[in-house]
């Protein structure tokens, strides 16, 4: 019988998170400076709180739920 390490697989799942947001972040990053050079405060918080979410998304309180490697292949935070 094959034992699967669960908290092994949620840290490769939360690395599979940061390596799918890097380029949604990076693209937030030139979003953020345009608004920077055009002085839009509201377009400034919003992408934030875009970026914010991107960050948050490895705390996503399901992954630490998953009791197995099929319902921590089934969450999505992105």
């Amino acid at each position: 019988m094959i034992t699967v390490n669960m908290d092994k697989a949620r840290e490769i799942k939360r690395d599979q998170i940061r390596a799918e947001r890097d380029p949604i972040l990076a693209a937030l990053d030139v979003e953020f400076m345009r608004a920077v050079e055009q002085g839009d405060t509201a377009k400034q918080a919003e992408v934030s709180a875009k970026k914010q979410a991107l960050r948050d998304a490895t705390k996503h309180p399901a992954i630490d739920a998953a009791q197995t490697p099929e319902e921590l292949k089934q969450v999505n935070p992105l």
